[in-house]
């Protein structure tokens, strides 16, 4: 099945700005991540959009793709950050185009049919998990040990599939080879087709005395560690893929792939704006207009920030190199405080008569100057 085009996945046009491709995938994803939205077709609609973001939102993949389509941005590594190596197997793609003409599939390595066979074992199907990441860890990256419930080799007959002492016989219809020739009568002649062996699905042999723990498929309910390390700067549908971590495959083939999919967890104190985070600060009316040395949380601990005298409610201060490590460039964002000047909801007693005096001043009214307003509480405070 061909790929749509990944303008069409996000639903913006070849001309869109990065905000616009932003914007499109964060809806999408909302929309269908598969821990919240459990229609069928949703998984796989999540993973399209995470997939058509990683590349529209790079400047070098998208490029690559506006000039060789998806051949050139094929990889193992993903998602909406768009970061790894490409992989694109041209091997792969000459085997899945001549796998219909017989043997010359072979002159590319291995079966006709590419990844996923050795030595005609069917590999084990991918999984695919979700890796809850705090903003601590996602600032400069985790070394993590997972423990995932996989299809891990039978222990009664070691992954052969038969009962203990014996062997798989060859195949009577294939005669061992997985595969059969095929030959019928066109318009041209003879037309002679090798196709996969329906007898013994493509391995070659069949189990004739079948384990009885595992029906002999070879392959019973498990579970592996896995230890992986989680870059810095990583987002909320990116995704990691482990080759060959995944499930065994049946009666002794090949593994398949471990998926990650990362989410981010939110945060207490902070919102994560690309390799920024912002912090929302509240002063007091007094520390806004005299200033103030405060004690703020960064990630991973506490810093001091200076509230400059005369500071405006809803003013931004910056805290270089608190934020998150961009994978790429090595240099961390900025932690962004934005000061909130808190408004009393009730006084009394000297504060009360200290507003109720300053609010008799024509120069304490907003179109009159806050300059002014500000100046005279300073003077009542310390006179």
């Amino acid at each position: 099945m061909s790929k749509r085009d990944y303008y069409e996945v996000l639903g913006v046009s070849r001309e869109a700005d990065k905000s616009e491709i932003k914007k499109a995938y964060r809806k999408l994803a909302l929309k269908y991540h598969p821990d919240k939205n459990k229609e069928e077709g949703a998984e796989e609609t999540f993973k399209e959009v995470s997939e058509a973001y990683s590349v529209l939102s790079d400047d070098q993949k998208r490029a690559r793709y506006d000039q060789m389509g998806h051949a050139g941005v094929d990889g193992n590594f993903g998602g909406a950050g768009g970061m790894g190596d490409f992989d694109f197997d041209i091997n792969d793609a000459l085997r899945t185009f001549m796998s219909g003409f017989g043997d010359l599939g072979d002159l590319f390595g291995g079966a006709a049919g590419g990844r996923g066979r050795r030595g005609g074992k069917p590999a084990g199907r991918d999984i695919q998990i979700t890796l809850k990441l705090s903003l601590e860890e996602i600032a400069n990256g985790a070394d993590k040990k997972l423990k995932v419930k996989i299809q891990v080799p039978c222990g009664s007959c070691g992954g052969s599939g038969g009962k203990a002492g014996s062997r798989p016989t060859a195949c009577s219809v294939c005669n061992g080879a997985g595969r059969v020739r095929q030959v019928s009568r066109s318009f041209f002649g003879m037309v002679e087709n090798i196709a996969t062996c329906r007898n013994c699905n493509g391995e070659g042999t069949v189990i004739s005395d079948p384990c009885t723990t595992c029906g002999g498929q070879g392959v019973e309910r498990g579970e592996t560690s896995i230890k992986v390390h989680i870059p810095s700067g990583v987002h909320a549908g990116n995704f990691m893929r482990l080759r060959g971590q995944g499930n065994h495959g049946p009666r002794g083939g090949p593994q398949g792939d471990l998926i990650l999919v990362f989410e981010e967890q939110e945060h207490e104190y902070f919102e994560r704006h690309e390799d920024d985070v912002l912090y929302f600060l509240k002063v007091s009316m007094p520390q806004a207009v005299l200033g103030a040395e405060l004690t703020v949380p960064v990630l991973g601990g506490e810093a001091r920030v200076t509230v400059p005298a005369g500071t405006q409610s809803g003013s931004l201060l910056r805290l270089k190199g608190k934020g998150i490590r961009n994978n790429r460039s090595g240099r961390a964002g900025d932690q962004l405080i934005r000061v909130m000047v808190y408004t009393p909801t009730h006084v009394c007693g000297e504060t009360r008569k200290l507003f109720e005096k300053l609010g008799k001043q024509d120069d304490t009214l907003p179109e009159s100057g806050e300059k002014g307003f500000f100046q005279k509480l300073k003077n009542h405070l310390f006179n």
